[in-house]
């Protein structure tokens, strides 16, 4: 039996239980706009030879020094964003419950975020940032604009909850997913005032945290340490998952001070196993498109992906591996299975634009071949 079946059987088994877990889930938001951009127009609307590449991209913009230029950005869609939101768009589409507190509007909830409202318990802490994601056959880049971010403070959070309710909804919760370090300036003092006033008043509860940096390449080594050590201690409360694509781990990997390493399958296990082992934490996950490997107390697990060279979409991909990565440790799956749901969700998403349900995700481990 491959992994593939094996996680079949565990999905089939074990799947209907998600019903019962709570996932809390922040703390950013963002209006999304994806875009492809034109490299020659022949006429109106989608007449138009794209950029395909983001080299070409690149030497578009240096062919631009010492001159000027103009890149139209044809517009594909406009649709919920940011990596809480996504992530927890995939955990209800899996039947779980869920609570989301983020940046969803200030006033009122933005309208790309209405649906997404309707379906879980949602506290709003200010206006939605707003990214235009520019898609390419081998990458993106993601333009953002977050200065309402900057508004997201554990005060903000009190304020708008109490702290009754900061209490109840963590006490409750299964999963707890903080995500988007990177773009939260104030989310180190949020972590920081989590471990040392909240989750110790809470009663003891085997909680899941996971954790997504969001491509920490723009903030200082001295906060990424600093916010690594910190989610270091919410080990104390619970079980610790540190979600990370691979140039992310390069990232961590780089600031922990250890040598280039290969991408390889044997690389990677071992990029997992050293970053948890330093950290001090249950879990390390690092997922590139190829592939995805794990890093426990008990050992590694890696398995290929469904890579598929022509996806529909991209943008969040990563955040719905990182939602069926987490319902894989909500079900109680082994490493590898969990590995194998975060996959088939992130696969199910690219080919489609849609979350996948758990009848999605039996369907796609059965037909992938």
């Amino acid at each position: 039996m491959d992994f593939k079946a094996r996680t079949l059987d565990a999905l089939l088994k074990t799947g209907s239980s998600l019903t019962g877990k709570l996932s809390v889930v922040g703390l950013d938001g963002f209006v999304d706009t994806i875009v492809t951009p034109v490299a020659l127009r022949t006429a109106q609307g989608e007449a138009f030879t794209p950029i395909t590449t983001i080299n070409e991209f690149g030497q578009r913009i240096l062919g631009a020094a010492g001159k000027s230029t103009n890149i139209e950005f044809y517009p594909r869609m406009d649709k919920l964003g940011g990596n809480g939101p996504i992530m927890a768009n995939a955990l209800i589409s899996a039947g779980g419950r869920l609570k989301y507190i983020g940046a969803l509007g200030r006033a009122a909830i933005h309208p790309v975020f209405q649906e997404f409202a309707g379906k879980a318990d949602v506290v709003s802490l200010a206006d939605p940032a707003s990214t235009t994601a520019v898609e390419f056959t081998d990458g993106k880049l993601m333009l953002g604009q977050m200065r309402s971010l900057d508004e997201i403070t554990f005060e903000r959070i009190v304020e708008k909850m109490g702290r009754a309710g900061v209490d109840q909804a963590f006490g409750a919760a299964d999963l707890i997913a903080l995500v988007n370090w990177t773009m939260i300036p104030n989310m180190t003092a949020i972590f920081e005032a989590l471990v040392n006033d909240v989750l110790p008043a809470l009663p003891a509860k085997d909680r899941i945290f996971f954790f997504d940096l969001a491509d920490p390449e723009k903030r200082s080594r001295d906060d990424l340490l600093k916010a690594l050590e910190v989610i270091g201690k919410f080990e104390k409360f619970g079980r610790v998952t540190l979600g990370l694509n691979l140039k992310e781990a390069q990232q961590v990997w780089a600031a922990l001070d250890y040598p280039i390493i290969k991408e390889d399958e044997a690389g990677l296990r071992k990029m997992a196993a050293d970053i948890r082992a330093r950290l001090g934490l249950s879990t390390v996950v690092v997922h590139p498109k190829e592939s995805a490997a794990c890093a426990t107390a008990e050992g590694t697990a890696w398995i290929p992906g469904p890579y598929t060279p022509k996806p529909l979409i991209t943008t969040g991909a990563g955040d719905h591996f990182n939602a069926g990565f987490s319902n894989g440790q909500l079900l109680g799956l082994s490493p590898e299975s969990c590995l194998a749901v975060g996959v088939c969700t992130s696969g199910h998403y690219v080919r489609t634009g849609q979350s996948p349900t758990l009848n999605d995700l039996t369907t796609f481990l059965q037909t992938w071949n």
